[in-house]
């Protein structure tokens, strides 16, 4: 019904314009007409035709912006808003002056056509800075009012939300430390990451492929078994190609933490003061700690760099040296720690086999 009223009322407008449009014909020229109404009629129908095509066009532009706006996020919407507003306001406040200058008739049509120009581009300005800096646009106008409205709408809990990245959903530890409940507050789940989910698992490389659909099926898994605090947010930056700036960004805007593996991501967010929270990191420092003097079991796997030396595994992982060990591959062996050391890679300890455990024995 509004496309038709819409459509209608351009048709009816375009008519009435060709309709009277005659009059400001010369006179010479209506004095070569003999019929009059018949030419009333002519330029009617033409307007009326014209008016169809604007009113299709208005129709069309209409429905694309209203489509928009439903799709707009109610923070864009609202920045936008705002920055339109604010953009008026300082076009009238700038062009006000304009209207005092002693300006000739004859060029009087300069202030109105310098006011409007002047408002679109302030209007268009503005809009545009604040769907740029929406979230820290909000934030001034209310501060944590875009958490504050999360919050209340029961969406986000008042703890530190964690913004979800790629790496560390392929990773799936992510999956365990919700189980176990070391993860609090909301998980943000950026739509931008999910659509590189989506390219990945549509990657020609079978490698790439089975590393998105694997990440898909754990968020879908998280989704499923955490519905509340898995929380898809449809932010998105235009201006910045590069995901990991995109993650950052958000994280800077939404004041919570960043989970991730990706080293180079964690060192960047680190340096623009992101908090970071890094699964590789988290495993490494809840290893069980290993003293001199302890003793612990291991599984001798190889020998090691020297002759008499055995290389083992404990059950987290961690690389185990043992001197005298090569007699004992393939076998669980009970030693002593005799030493430690922190490498890059990892972990590693020294020791020795504990000989008054195997007489015991």
């Amino acid at each position: 019904m509004l496309d038709a009223l819409i459509v209608f009322s351009f048709v009816l407008t375009g008519a009435a314009v060709g309709f009277f449009s005659i009059d400001f014909l010369p006179d010479s020229a209506l004095q070569n007409v003999t019929n009059l109404e018949g030419l009333e009629s002519v330029t009617a129908g033409f307007g009326a035709l014209i008016g169809v095509a604007i009113g299709l066009i208005v129709q069309t532009s209409y429905r694309r912006v209203e489509q928009q706006i439903k799709d707009m996020s109610p923070d864009k919407l609202l920045s936008r808003a705002i920055g339109l507003v604010i953009g008026l306001l300082l076009a009238n406040l700038m062009l006000a002056p304009l209207f005092l200058l002693p300006i000739p008739k004859e060029f009087g049509f300069i202030k109105p056509v310098t006011a409007v120009m002047g408002s679109l581009l302030f209007a268009v300005t503005g809009m545009t800075l604040a769907e740029t800096n929406g979230r820290a646009l909000l934030r001034v106008v209310n501060p944590n009012g875009y958490e504050t409205m999360l919050i209340n709408e029961g969406t986000l809990k008042p703890s530190t939300s964690k913004v979800l990245d790629t790496s560390c959903i392929i990773d799936g530890r992510i999956e365990d430390l919700l189980k176990t409940g070391f993860i609090e507050g909301q998980l943000l789940l950026p739509q931008f990451i999910l659509q590189e989910l989506q390219r990945v698992a549509d990657s020609s490389s079978d490698q790439k492929r089975a590393r998105g659909r694997r990440g898909l099926d754990i968020i879908y898994r998280i989704r499923s078994d955490y519905p509340e605090r898995v929380v898809v947010d449809p932010a998105d930056y235009d201006d910045i190609a590069a995901v990991d700036a995109k993650l950052v960004r958000l994280a800077q805007e939404m004041k919570a933490d960043l989970l991730t593996t990706d080293y180079n991501l964690n060192k960047v967010a680190s340096v623009q003061r992101v908090s970071v929270l890094n699964n590789n990191e988290f495993a490494t420092t809840h290893r069980t700690t290993s003293l001199p003097g302890d003793d612990i079991e291991i599984r001798v796997l190889k020998e090691g760099k020297e002759p008499s030396q055995g290389v083992g595994y404990l059950n987290d992982g961690t690389m185990g040296v043992v001197e005298e060990g090569n007699e004992f591959i393939g076998d669980n062996l009970v030693v002593v720690v005799t030493g430690a050391l922190q490498t890059s890679a990892g972990r590693m300890i020294f020791a020795r086999p504990d000989r008054s455990a195997m007489a015991s024995s």
